[in-house]
């Protein structure tokens, strides 16, 4: 028989958050707290006792929190990450026998038995702990220690030593030198990513530097450094581009995603066509200017409270550097030739994709890495990648974790439009946001159902959801037909559901929906293959609402992060109502998903989630119009109308009495 069959008596399981048996990590960013709980029991009636241990991986001593007892053998307790990088955490548990003698010995007091020979057995465990704290060269505390064991089994009336033996002071010592010989750890030790809190809270705006320049122009980093106020004012805190590098002829597709381009009309190809005679992933296309002048861009947008992100595609066009110096980092045809990319029936003749597994695989990985390295170099901290849903789940694991090991500041946003579980895998992986099904959620329930799967059930902890009403690929047909409330509804939900959000710009301030052809996602004219200018200053434009939003964003905590979103019952499937908490600051939002028609509903709030009374009365303040209205109770109404505003961003203000006995609204 082993030992540790008998003495390690303390079972250790169902802990949470623990991701696919600890072989991923969860995710949080500095200065959040990680809750633990865990079921830990044993056999008969012995006291236990649970301990939370937590770490930064860099550092080998485990600190170590008590768990709360919890009904029915749970057990919870907390820390916070402090500092980016990876941490760690485990449970421990081990059967206490002075935490039982103790309170088997209250029991017995209130029962009125006879307790001398209880005090002798305290006495002897307080000794044994005196031993233990002397081993453990704490000498003043073995002193006080055994003198209190002295006390205990003293020849004087037991009510006298009962005091004492309850004494807070004395357990708290008895806590401290406790008996861990047989304390069971659990298996496990558990992963957290901790990163910077733009990865929880975030603002992007996507925008092609190509058409910042003036009509018929090809645009340059100089250009775009004049649309950064704009951005700015707006206030967006990321600025997404697409591939900056030089873009491959062979091959070219035209306008509107013509086969071939159109030399004459000076077609400028597809930026993720990678690679020419002046440069692969490593270089800027020369029309947009120099790598100076990148890093002066992105020292600009600093001054304006901006971070650039740039897009990593890895993939090349036939006329890449890569194609002709390591040809064996591509699959062949048949015919000796590189495969081309293919989504049948579509071919995309003008990008190669690599061969992540064949026998070069180790070669190819290293120069990819060296891609986001070179960027990271030049200042880059936020990347978006493309389709990384395509390439080998190692890779990504690698890769990022690589990365982050070295800079662990850096963000990387998973362009994955693909199935859940390939999504979430990517997400538990190392990707630290993710795209999602948000642009074809539409209707109420499909909202609901969606979003309590991101925010109320383990997803929470390792998939960080980024909202984009649309992308340069995604013109949902609700944006072609719902005009400037479907709009401005699509931009109040990302918003406010998602912590971080973006939108494709100006296409979307400016309202762009008209298709390439009926029944497609994809824009007319789309910037993806042609330069386009855009009329900023047109009076029909969003951007001060956009502006409005985001500073609403900006100034409530509740707004920041995902996890407290709820729920509210309405009686008109058309009017979608929840809330967001953080601390004192509560959200409420009420939106009207008809574009075409006012909407009433009664609302039915889950008063209890929200931390109201159920008779409170409380004032609502709508941060989009300045109003402000009295709510008392669950049960209240509201009415929009989507050609004025189609939704209320409601400030949860309680009512207080103040010293001078008069209410006030905080």
């Amino acid at each position: 028989m082993r030992d540790e069959a008998g003495g390690r008596r303390v079972v250790i399981e169902g802990v949470e958050p623990e991701i696919d048996g600890g072989r991923f990590p969860i995710k949080r960013v500095v200065g959040e707290r990680v809750e633990v709980e865990a079921d830990a029991f044993t056999d008969g009636h012995d006291a236990i006792v649970c301990r939370l241990l937590w770490r930064p991986e860099s550092q080998a001593k485990w600190n170590e929190v008590p768990m709360e007892a919890l009904p029915n053998d749970r057990w919870r307790g907390a820390f916070t990450v402090t500092e980016q990088g990876r941490w760690l955490y485990s449970v421990l548990g081990w059967v206490d026998p002075f935490k039982t003698w103790r309170r088997d010995l209250k029991k017995r007091v209130e029962a009125g038995q006879e307790v001398t020979l209880d005090l002798r057995v305290g006495a002897a465990l307080v000794r044994e702990a005196s031993e233990r704290a002397r081993v453990a060269r704490r000498k003043a505390e073995a002193r006080v220690l055994a003198g209190l064991a002295d006390d205990l089994e003293a020849d004087r009336d037991p009510a006298e030593r009962l005091p004492l033996a309850l004494d807070d002071e004395l357990a708290q010592l008895m806590d401290r030198h406790a008996d861990r010989r047989h304390a069971t750890a659990y298996p496990h030790q558990l992963g957290v990513v901790v990163d910077r809190v733009k990865a929880r809270f975030s603002t992007w705006y996507e925008m092609f530097p190509r058409s910042c320049g003036p009509e018929g122009k090809h645009g340059t980093f100089r250009d775009c450094e004049r649309r950064l106020r704009y951005i700015a004012e707006m206030g967006f805190d990321v600025l997404y581009l697409p591939p900056i590098h030089p873009i491959g002829k062979a091959f070219r597709k035209g306008k509107n995603n013509a086969l071939a381009a159109d030399a004459d009309a000076g077609d400028v190809g597809s930026p993720w066509a990678i690679g020419s005679e002046e440069g692969g992933h490593k270089a800027v296309h020369p029309q947009l200017g120099t790598l100076a002048d990148f890093r002066r861009l992105l020292e600009k947008a600093g001054q304006h409270g901006i971070e650039i992100a740039l897009d990593i595609a890895y993939q090349t066009s036939p006329d890449h550097p890569y194609v002709r110096e390591h040809p064996e980092w591509f699959r062949k045809r048949p015919d000796g030739t590189i495969q081309y990319a293919e989504n049948p029936p579509k071919k995309y003749q003008d990008i190669y994709p690599f061969d992540f597994s064949g026998e070069s695989r180790r070669e190819l990985w290293e120069e990819l890495k060296s891609v986001v390295d070179f960027w990271i170099a030049q200042g880059v901290r936020i990347f978006r990648v493309d389709n990384p849903h395509t390439k080998p789940f190692p890779f990504w694991e690698w890769l990022i974790g690589e990365v982050k090991r070295e800079h662990p500041d850096v963000l990387f946003l998973a362009e994955a439009f693909t199935r859940p579980k390939i999504m979430y895998r990517l997400a538990k992986l190392g990707f630290t946001q993710s795209y999602n099904y948000f642009p074809w959620r539409t209707r109420g329930w499909e909202i609901v159902e969606y979003f309590t799967e991101l925010n109320q059930t383990e997803v929470k902890e390792f998939f960080r959801p980024n909202l984009w009403p649309n992308t340069p690929d995604i013109l949902h047909e609700t944006l072609q037909a719902g005009g400037r409330p479907m709009f401005v509804q699509r931009l109040l939900l990302a918003a406010t559901l998602g912590a971080s959000y973006g939108i494709y710009g100006p296409p979307f301030e400016l309202m762009e929906h008209v298709p390439r052809e009926r029944g497609s996602e994809e824009y007319l004219d789309s910037e993806k293959y042609q330069l386009r200018h855009w009329d900023l200053d047109r009076p029909d434009s969003l951007r001060e609402i956009i502006a409005l939003v985001n500073r609403i964003r900006r100034e409530n905590p509740a707004l920041q992060s995902d996890h407290s979103l709820r729920f509210h019952k309405t009686d008109n499937e058309q009017v979608l109502c929840y809330s967001k908490a953080e601390g004192d600051n509560l959200i409420l939002v009420a939106i009207n998903l008809d574009p075409g028609n006012p909407q009433a509903a009664w609302v039915e709030l889950d008063l209890e989630a929200m931390g109201l009374e159920p008779d409170q009365q409380f004032q609502v303040h709508d941060l989009l119009t300045g109003a402000r209205y009295l709510w008392h109770g669950s049960r209240n109404f509201v009415r929009l109308d989507p050609h004025q505003v189609p939704a209320h961003i409601l400030r949860v203000r309680r009512r207080v009495r103040s010293e001078r006995d008069f209410d006030y609204f905080v």
